[in-house]
């Protein structure tokens, strides 16, 4: 690592590949001649349309979005659409969940104040460690969508195969691995995404949504005029100021990752990078993973000892050694490591030689 930078495991806001952190700094003052900072211009400039232009151009590339899809980038962050899917969304008010951590729980919650919420699926039993098996759920016949968070950042667990929705719509938050593996659009009626984690600053959520689920005449008058998808989608997401800073940035990843090979060989990258940590918990005599093995996130690893005294002595002695937030979320303790597209696997294996000393030192 360079200029004293540490390796951060933080799962929001969280890393960002040093070649688009050294371009940005590089244009920071003077964006390509401009003059000026994409923080100073204004959002209806040529210079900044082109950026977001550019920005729109890239993804749909690197995910191969169909035409029929419209990509919008919307302030808010990734909590603003447990509000906006179901406000857009509930044509019947019904929608049909899968809870499977604490991120659709709080979807759930928040989907709850606009209508009925049937959740077909759960594995609340055992502790978020798993993804239901959905062969043999059945989708309410009046469900609007099917909605899932495919990668649960807190719990780490992630969905390897879709479920069948019987032909509902399928919505999915795809937060904490977007942009880490092929996708394949054309399965899902919408995709969303706060940014901070995979793919650039905070206050940003992109959303890709399949042009027939715009609701336009037929959505209530009373949801406000920035929380409408077609608002977005007609404006070309610039009915007011968008978060500038943030697209921009993206964007910068967006061709980071073309250049690197696309998601194809991200993909690649991730799976090496998390097999020698899930590699060393499954061999560990003090830590353990708390996910079962087939559904095991390659964005989010939690792990722990058991022991919460011997936990928080792992993450004081982590930050000394140059390793930041390590910490379990508040809500499951425990510890966990965020791997994202951008921690380098120099990162992760330093952070399993950390680890095998640790324990080595206290098993004496």
């Amino acid at each position: 690592m360079k200029y004293g930078r540490v390796y951060n495991f933080s799962a929001g806001p969280s890393m960002l590949p040093e070649a688009v952190l050294e371009e940005v700094q590089i244009e920071l003052l003077n964006y390509q001649g401009s003059g000026m900072s994409v923080m100073e211009m204004s959002h209806r400039s040529k210079v900044f349309e082109d950026i977001l232009h550019e920005a729109e151009k890239d993804l749909r590339e690197l995910m191969h979005i169909p035409d029929n899809y419209k990509v919008l980038f919307i302030q808010g962050g990734g909590t603003l659409q447990f509000a906006m899917v179901p406000m857009n969304l509930m044509k019947n008010g019904v929608a049909d969940y899968v809870n499977t951590g604490a991120w659709s729980k709080k979807a759930i919650s928040e989907a709850k104040k606009f209508g009925k919420v049937n959740v077909i699926a759960s594995s609340e039993d055992r502790n978020f460690s798993y993804i239901p098996d959905m062969t043999k759920v059945s989708v309410s016949p009046d469900a609007d969508y099917v909605y899932i968070c495919e990668n649960e950042t807190i719990n780490g667990t992630t969905w390897q195969s879709l479920p069948d929705t019987q032909g509902k719509p399928l919505v999915s938050d795809q937060s904490s691995m977007f942009l880490s593996k092929p996708c394949d659009v054309s399965k899902y009626g919408l995709i969303w995404a706060g940014v901070q984690k995979n793919v650039g600053p905070a206050g940003l959520a992109i959303v890709i949504i399949r042009e027939d689920l715009i609701r336009r005449e037929d959505l209530d008058p009373k949801v406000p005029t920035y929380l409408r998808f077609d608002t977005h989608a007609d404006n070309g997401s610039l009915y007011n100021t968008p978060n500038c800073w943030a697209i921009y940035v993206c964007g910068k990843v967006f061709k980071y990752l073309k250049k690197l090979g696309g998601l194809e060989a991200m993909h690649k990258i991730n799976q090496e990078k998390a097999a020698p940590l899930y590699a060393f918990l499954d061999r560990s005599e003090m830590f353990h993973g708390t996910v079962e093995k087939k559904d095991r996130s390659l964005m989010n690893v939690p792990f722990s000892t058991g022991d919460k005294e011997l936990d928080a002595a792992v993450v004081k002695a982590s930050l000394d050694a140059g390793f930041d937030n390590l910490k379990g979320h508040k809500s499951v303790g425990g510890l966990r490591a965020s791997i994202y597209n951008a921690m380098p696997k120099d990162g992760v294996d330093a952070l399993v030689d950390f680890l095998q000393k640790f324990e080595e030192e206290h098993l004496k």
